[in-house]
């Protein structure tokens, strides 16, 4: 038998990348698809069949699973959609561009890729595909309004889809990480810097302070912070366990906001939520 086969995308650090490597020790087929050439250069250095696809860029989500399906001979037997980004700010101050731009990239290309999947996964009569959703995918924080949206929205089309394939052999589920150690934060100052005028901001004092300290000064781990092996492990579960779950949780944060929001008020809960 051929080894079980696995698109794995945002593949360039962080969760994709430690994913790629787990699932290959595991013995899968691993394609680790990046956005930029030379991440999937450096990729293929390591081994990889490494396929380029930026979700803003729909032509790439074409091309880059029909390489997937050419070396596979048509099969696929699991997604794991993960490649995303954040654009920090409040949300007075978010120009309605900046979430047109984040959707693309955390929602609306991620629902091309699985829309052309399905049909693959349909035909062979099974598959598995797993979002990497968040903690702020059922509960919001301060000045991420944008990721926060992008991922509630991934969170009610998962949840549909999951529905909706009963039956079919093709299992759905979300992966749901608290804080993982990954660039994001890093990767978030270009946005920041592009669509946030926060001089002339009301909140210019908060955005001071806060935002930009957490943004520009490296300050150490979260708390309660995991390395991105976390997010592999139930991975791991998703595609290979004969009942997937729906959801994973991963980190102490996930767990206590999971069940926080299931026992306490709305207003009690944003009270917590603003005390940081």
């Amino acid at each position: 038998m051929s080894a079980k086969s696995i698109l794995i995308t945002g593949c360039s650090s962080g969760i994709g990348y430690d994913a790629a490597h787990g699932l290959r020790e595991r013995g899968w087929r691993v394609f680790a698809s990046c956005r930029k050439p030379e991440d999937c250069a450096r990729l293929h250095d390591e081994g990889f069949e490494s396929p380029l696809i930026d979700y803003q860029d729909e032509a790439t989500i074409t091309t880059g699973l029909a390489e997937v399906l050419k070396a596979t001979d048509g099969r696929l037997d699991a997604l794991f959609n993960n490649g995303a980004f954040a654009s920090p700010g409040a949300v007075e101050d978010l120009p309605t561009d900046a979430l047109r731009d984040i959707f693309q990239a955390n929602f609306f290309g991620w629902h091309e890729l699985t829309r052309q999947v399905i049909p693959v996964m349909r035909a062979q009569g099974h598959g598995r595909i797993v979002q990497c959703s968040s903690i702020l995918g059922f509960v919001t924080a301060t000045f991420r309004g944008a990721y926060n949206s992008s991922k509630f929205a991934l969170e009610g089309l998962s949840d549909t889809l999951r529905i909706e394939m009963r039956g079919t052999g093709i299992e759905v589920s979300l992966i749901e990480p608290g804080p993982v150690t990954s660039k994001i934060r890093l990767n978030a100052i270009p946005h920041f810097e592009r669509w946030i005028d926060w001089e002339n901001s009301p909140r210019v004092e908060q955005y001071r302070r806060g935002l930009k300290k957490r943004l520009y000064e490296k300050t150490g781990p979260d708390p309660f912070e995991l390395p991105a092996s976390a997010v592999t492990k139930k991975l791991i579960h998703a595609v290979e366990s004969r009942r997937p779950k729906a959801r994973y949780y991963v980190t102490v944060p996930t767990y206590l906001m999971g069940a926080l929001k299931r026992i306490l008020p709305t207003r009690m809960l944003d009270f917590i939520i603003s005390k940081g």
